[in-house]
């Protein structure tokens, strides 16, 4: 699909310029994207490297474990079929855990075994189970409380309120989890989606050799030190001296809920960068060297994206200069400006269901050409953070699983797809009204 949706972009450019007189124009678009792209990178190298390795610090702190335990109460209640000591439960809660703190690598290893082990509890063999669709349906659309990759992305690209996208993300991506709970719930009960087996895929066909290698998990550390106590009670105890007297000195006449807001968007990115070093800490964690130690997946992160986005926005910048882009956007804004969303940002939902690197090319794109800091911006942030790229999912576990007939996951993780863009921009619209 993605072949098809770049060589299109490409045709389309090369056909509008010759009808508009723009070929010359488009063919400099195309130099100047592919060099974007690499400049791009280069300025999100920091940003990247420093956000993963503050993760690896929070991560090997135990932060992972203990997402993990608050999350293995409401599993159990959304898959009663599931024992709680099925080696199934143990994948799910740890996939569910990685995906929450944005720990996309480590989350697949799990959320593969998962679908393993779930397989061998599958009395339909060839189509999904219930447990098997409602766990795919939240993976594809799973809370992201800590949407650090896009922070990063926004802080690379110059922003100066990269965390700006937390709050409407988190709004955006629990309507969309919630939205494909409820339809599978839903759809379950449908007799058009009733589970058959295939005869295609034998009732073995999951057998001992289907194995998964798992990522190791940190080792707890044992209890926390004197020295690491009274390091973080003191810490918290300064900063809520420092609040108060910040609140304290706030103008009167400004109401209580902007002033929170205006502390809180200054407040919250160094706050969350001493929380996850002070996770580590507590964890006994030589914090130093396992942030040197993300660091270098930040890096290799960055070298990797370099081909997606170079092609990407290439194809975006031929579009643009070829006058193509104005004229689909002049198509839809009638419909989509009155329902309050821009129609430059719908190549940007039209591609994160379909590709994680189509997706992020389109909002680096959107970011520079519109500001980061604009309100299309800050929407292409949110909706990139609150989503996942949910054919890739599908198609990754389902495979693993050896599942031909998906029944009614797709449809209820579009649903949440479709849900979380509105709700994000919803919540964008809300809490960022002076945005231009």
């Amino acid at each position: 699909m993605l072949n098809a949706i770049w060589l299109g972009l490409i045709l389309a450019s090369v056909v509008c310029a010759a009808f508009t007189g723009r070929m010359d124009a488009t063919k400099l678009a195309a130099f100047e994207g592919a060099k974007s792209g690499v400049s791009i990178v280069l300025d999100l190298v920091g940003a990247m490297v420093l956000f993963l390795g503050l993760m690896r610090v929070a991560q090997d702190g135990g932060l992972l474990r203990a997402v993990a335990r608050w999350l293995a109460p409401v599993l159990r209640r959304l898959f009663p079929d599931v024992p709680q000591d099925h080696p199934a439960m143990g994948a799910m809660i740890m996939n569910l855990a990685s995906n929450v703190l944005g720990l996309g690598n480590a989350a697949t290893p799990f959320g593969l075994k998962a679908m393993v082990e779930l397989g061998k509890l599958n009395r339909t063999p060839g189509a999904a189970s219930d447990s098997m669709a409602l766990f795919l349906a939240i993976n594809a659309t799973s809370v992201a409380l800590l949407p650090t990759g896009v922070i990063a992305i926004r802080a690379g690209l110059g922003s100066t309120m990269p965390d700006a996208i937390w709050g409407p993300t988190l709004l955006a991506t629990s309507a969309s989890t919630l939205t494909a709970i409820a339809m599978c719930l839903l759809l379950r009960r449908l007799p058009i989606f009733a589970p058959r087996a295939t005869p295609e895929t034998p009732a073995n066909a999951l057998d001992s050799a289907t194995t998964v290698e798992l990522p190791p998990l940190p080792a707890p550390r044992g209890p926390m030190s004197p020295v690491a106590r009274a390091t973080i009670a003191g810490f918290a105890l300064l900063v809520v001296l420092a609040l108060g007297r910040h609140l304290v000195q706030l103008d009167p006449d400004v109401p209580l809920s902007v002033a929170l807001l205006d502390v809180l968007g200054s407040w919250f990115l160094p706050l969350f960068i001493a929380a996850l070093l002070l996770i580590g800490l507590a964890g006994r964690v030589p914090v130093y060297e396992r942030a040197v130690e993300g660091g270098r997946e930040g890096l290799e992160v960055a070298i990797r994206i370099i081909p997606f986005l170079v092609m990407i926005l290439t194809a975006l910048a031929m579009l643009r200069a070829s006058g193509a882009l104005e004229l689909m956007v002049s198509a839809i804004d009638p419909v989509t400006g009155r329902l309050g969303f821009p129609a430059e940002a719908l190549p940007m939902a039209l591609l994160r269901p379909l590709s994680g690197s189509g997706a992020y090319g389109v909002m680096v794109e959107l970011m520079q050409t519109h500001g980061v800091d604009s309100f299309l911006g800050v929407l292409v942030g949110t909706m990139n953070g609150s989503t996942e790229t949910t054919f890739y999912v599908l198609t990754l576990y389902l495979g693993a699983a050896r599942i031909r007939d998906a029944r009614y996951i797709l449809f209820a993780a579009l649903a949440g797809d479709l849900m979380a863009f509105v709700v994000a921009t919803a919540a964008c619209r809300w809490l960022f009204p002076e945005l231009p």
